[in-house]
């Protein structure tokens, strides 16, 4: 970068830094640096008799400064919080050389420099718990202003909030807003809670490839990419349930697995192409064992975060103690739209989407078009935690028809405040009936819909080989979080969210 193209801060902080050097301090030093606590051990731990600490070394990014001549405080940010620091000029310049006080500390320092502190705790006459600093270590500085929130008269301003700039930057979003990274030790949380309840089961965390030759699992439209080595077309995969289904059909009698996948859809505030979700299969279950499953699970996480079932989610108070509500999607079209699609075929329900005024697209099927009213009447309704139950098999490839009604499958989603959280099945098993569901889906393709799926030869002969009843479900762990820590968009609960690349000064 140009030293023209600078501002007059960020050149000011350039200088500061051949400042440092030609006083013969190396501002990015690469010795190890032996912090040995924290700022929150600090204040959960001191007392003056029992836990003086008095060879406290902490490490930090200076937030804050108050220069008074030969005693100047600072605020330090390490990975837990905040805690004061106090450093006089005869403490960390002994003899006669003040330089690191008066040269660096006073002058060179900035907002956002990382130091290093090595002093004792102590309390101030106000009150407040502070390190006292011996010795004074420069760890890094910072070449950039951060934008640091201001509060005055309890009013925040020069707030760094703007949702652009947080996510392109959450490192600066990270320093400056602290709330932030809470958010993302709960998202911690809730995966091991998870992977603990799953252990306890004795359930086996798998791996199964991203990349894919067919795109299988789910319907959705794939990114695709081409292997050099092998001259072949790949793709990001879209869901790793066949994979996994093809662990239960060699034996394992559970497997799941927290999955990086791929979708070339639209973006909004609950979807990003590249999301997580946990897709677990057990063997000699089917959907009904898997609702009680679930139920437990999310109670275990809810209790876990909050230690409660209840959970603030925007403006409802959501409680996730088991039972949840089992509702039939028949049932429920006719509870909130009023009309019972029992036994339609495809054109009478195009007819009832008409007289609904429900928007379909000329392309969609039977199950499209029954999507299409459940997302329009039902789900929105569907604050509490709620299981519909029991598809029309067309809206389901990979799933067992139900024991008492050959037109619907053993499948359920779980909604949310609206939003689907969980999709779950009794699987199918039957390799016949799977290539049959397939060339279905393909008739679909060739009628235009892109988001079919596609034939996958190798896992209907993996059935063929003979796979147990089972029963699998996937969960988007984006969304539990957002639901989890009560927060509105799926930018929020990730670290990267995608966006368009920034245009260039």
């Amino acid at each position: 970068m140009d030293i023209k193209e600078l501002n007059e801060q960020e050149q000011n902080r350039r200088a500061a830094l051949q400042a440092l050097r030609d006083l013969g301090i190396e501002p990015y030093p690469a010795p190890l640096y032996p912090v040995n606590i924290t700022s929150e051990q600090i204040k959960a731990s001191y007392d003056p008799e029992k836990c003086p600490l008095e060879d406290v070394v902490i490490a930090g990014r200076i937030m804050s400064r108050r220069i008074m001549g030969a005693a100047s405080f600072m605020e330090l940010q390490d990975s837990e919080g905040r805690i004061q620091v106090y450093v006089k000029r005869d403490e960390i310049c002994p003899g006669e050389d003040k330089t690191m006080y008066n040269s660096v500390f006073k002058k060179l320092l900035d907002i956002g420099d990382i130091v290093g502190i090595k002093g004792f705790a102590f309390i101030t006459q106000t009150g407040q718990l502070s390190i006292h600093a011996k010795e004074l270590t420069v760890l890094g500085k910072s070449l950039r202003v951060l934008p640091i929130v201001k509060e005055k008269e309890g009013e925040v301003y020069d707030a760094f909030s703007d949702p652009e700039l947080r996510y392109r930057m959450r490192y600066v979003d990270l320093i400056v807003n602290p709330g932030v990274r809470e958010v993302f030790v709960q998202r911690t949380k809730i995966i091991k809670t998870m992977r603990e309840y799953f252990d306890e089961h004795g359930y086996l965390e798998v791996e199964t490839p991203i990349l894919q030759s067919i795109p299988g699992g789910a319907n959705a439209r794939p990114f695709i990419t081409h292997h050099n080595a092998l001259d072949i077309p790949l793709y990001l995969r879209i869901a790793n349930e066949l994979y996994l289904k093809r662990l239960i059909v060699g034996g394992f009698q559970g497997v799941y697995e927290f999955a990086k996948d791929f979708r070339n859809e639209g973006m909004d505030k609950t979807h990003n192409p590249e999301f997580t979700c946990m897709e677990i299969y057990v063997a000699y279950k089917d959907y009904n064992w898997m609702m009680e499953f679930v139920e437990k699970m999310l109670e275990r996480i809810a209790t876990t975060l909050h230690n409660s079932t209840k959970v603030k989610i925007g403006e409802h108070e959501v409680d996730f103690k088991a039972p949840y509500r089992r509702l039939p999607m028949l049932e429920a079209i006719k509870e909130y739209a009023g009309v019972d699609v029992t036994g339609m075929d495809e054109e009478q329900l195009r007819q009832v989407c008409a007289k609904l005024e429900v928007p379909v697209d000329p392309k969609w099927g039977y199950g499209k078009l029954m999507d299409a009213i459940v997302g329009e009447f039902v789900e929105p309704k569907l604050i509490q935690p709620t299981f519909l139950i029991d598809y029309p098999w067309q809206t389901s490839p990979l799933t067992k028809r139900h024991r008492n009604n050959p037109d619907l499958v053993e499948r359920f989603e779980l909604f949310v405040c609206g939003k689907e959280l969980a999709n779950a099945y009794s699987e199918l098993t039957d390799p016949i009936d799977q290539l049959e569901r397939f060339k279905d889906q393909l008739r679909m393709k060739d009628k235009g819909d892109d988001e079919a799926m596609y034939i996958d030869y190798d896992f209907v002969r993996a059935l063929e080989y003979g796979m147990p009843p089972t029963s699998g479900m996937g969960m988007g762990i984006d969304r539990l979080t957002m639901f989890m820590t009560g927060t509105t968009t799926i930018q929020d609960v990730l670290f990267f969210p995608q966006m368009r690349p920034q245009k260039s000064e």
